[in-house]
């Protein structure tokens, strides 16, 4: 649930739209918008399609028929989570709550849960922006949307990849809603099947809700690219034909939209991050627990810690358990210096708590070891340091690093044709998406765009 004085700020702006409301409220002239997220989609896989084999012909309809930029910069840490959330928010993770794909748990209790409940973020979203101006709101699988202010809802929840993840998922969903779209589509999947075999299946689902429902925004997520790029890598053939399928779903959204809303339907197709080419990884972990900053038991279970990472990928966050142990403090930077030493370790650069003040993600992180492009953070909790590679891609990485930029293409019809709007920021594209609402959105850190 969202704190009290962004509950105030929406009954406010309630009152405040009026008549502005009512207008909304007219099918017949009432904006409405479709939202896609694709997975660890970089700008270059649309933008150089050509030079890259790439046919993805109804994405690159949107450079000409809109508007598009050459890359988004990111938010700390580039994860799918806290990128979402910032794509809803306008708001950079250390405000709006996101701060990882999983929560700090450093005991391993929560076994390794995810930020699945909307009650985590602390501002208000674009679904809460329009639920405030009387809109009804959509969703196919947007990352945090557990419990989430949204007229029709069918969240990402999983926990054991059984089929009783399927009833959890039904039940965490609006009340009837995946039952009565499933009567003529079939088996809806559920949160650990996440190819692009999923998408297409999920793509009719939106489809279909869309049809039946009318929603003015609309928000859909699909996530078999981010899942083959881990196996294969940003831009294997694999990773390459699976963008080409998405294209082809991508292209049926929009055509959707556009006929359920004529002349008045805005689709954006955003990104979370982007992708790294992975051949290492780094078992901080094991370094932590040969400096006696956490013990463990004979089961290798965690018992007690003074220091613990909060892995991200491409980078972690450095936790204590008593940030005024300045004697811990001492000992962690110590340890970080000395394997940030050694190139053979991949550790780029250790930021300080003021620099990751400044980057906008962990405010109670004591450090963040930031890793060079091609390594990424492992699990394991025994030496060697350096092992062989988990994954064939990774993101994560600072948003500093070219690599990890994101997409931004949309199209409208109040949207400039062929309009190249050069780098962005991932924090304008809420405030744009709630302009073109005509809603506002507190806490958005940055103002919109103008597209026209």
């Amino acid at each position: 649930m969202l704190p009290m004085k962004y509950r105030i700020a929406l009954l406010v702006l309630s009152c405040a739209v009026g008549s502005g409301a009512v207008a909304a409220g007219d099918a017949s002239s009432a904006p409405m918008v479709l939202l896609i997220s694709v997975d660890g989609m970089k700008p270059e896989a649309v933008i150089d399609a050509q030079s890259r084999g790439l046919k993805v012909a109804n994405l690159r309809a949107f450079m000409t028929d809109g508007a598009y930029a050459s890359g988004v910069r990111g938010v700390l840490p580039t994860l799918t989570y806290p990128s979402h959330t910032t794509l809803l928010t306008g708001a950079s993770p250390a405000k709006h709550g996101i701060y990882d794909n999983t929560t700090f748990d450093p005991l391993q209790h929560n076994q390794r849960g995810w930020y699945w409940y909307a009650e985590d973020i602390k501002v208000p979203t674009l679904w809460d922006a329009a639920a405030a101006a009387h809109l009804k709101t959509a969703n196919i699988y947007w990352p945090v949307t557990v419990g989430a202010n949204i007229t029709y809802n069918l969240p990402q929840i999983w926990r054991t990849g059984t089929n009783d993840d399927l009833k959890l998922q039904r039940a965490l969903s609006t009340q009837g809603l995946e039952q009565e779209l499933s009567a003529d589509l079939g088996r809806y999947p559920g949160g650990m099947e996440e190819t692009v075999a999923e998408d297409e299946i999920r793509a009719r689902f939106a489809i279909r809700l869309l049809q039946k429902k009318h929603p003015s925004f609309f928000t859909v997520y699909l996530t078999g690219l981010d899942t083959e790029e881990h196996l294969s890598g940003p831009f294997s053939p694999k990773s390459n034909e699976t963008l080409e399928r998405l294209d082809t779903i991508v292209g049926s959204l929009r055509a959707a939209a556009e006929k359920a809303a004529p002349g008045r339907a805005t689709i954006c197709v955003v990104s979370d991050h982007g992708f790294a080419a992975i051949e290492h990884d780094v078992n901080l972990y094991a370094a932590f627990r040969d400096a006696g900053l956490f013990t463990v038991d004979k089961d290798n279970a965690i018992t007690d810690w003074k220091a613990m990472l909060w892995p991200a990928g491409g980078s972690a966050a450095v936790m204590l358990a008593d940030p005024s142990d300045q004697a811990v403090r001492a000992r962690v930077k110590a340890l970080l210096d000395k394997l940030a030493s050694d190139p053979a370790n991949g550790i780029e650069r250790i930021w300080s708590p003021e620099e990751i003040q400044r980057g906008g993600g962990f405010p109670q992180a004591a450090y963040l070891v930031s890793l060079r492009i091609g390594y990424e953070t492992a699990y394991s909790l025994s030496l060697p340091l350096i092992t062989k590679p988990s994954n064939l891609g990774m993101h994560g990485y600072v948003p500093e690093r070219a690599e990890m930029r994101s997409s931004f293409f949309i199209v409208g019809p109040h949207i400039a044709k062929g309009r190249a709007l050069g780098e962005i920021d991932m924090r304008q594209i809420a405030p744009t998406i709630a302009d073109i609402l005509h809603v506002r959105l507190a806490g958005a850190e940055l103002a919109g765009m103008t597209l026209n």
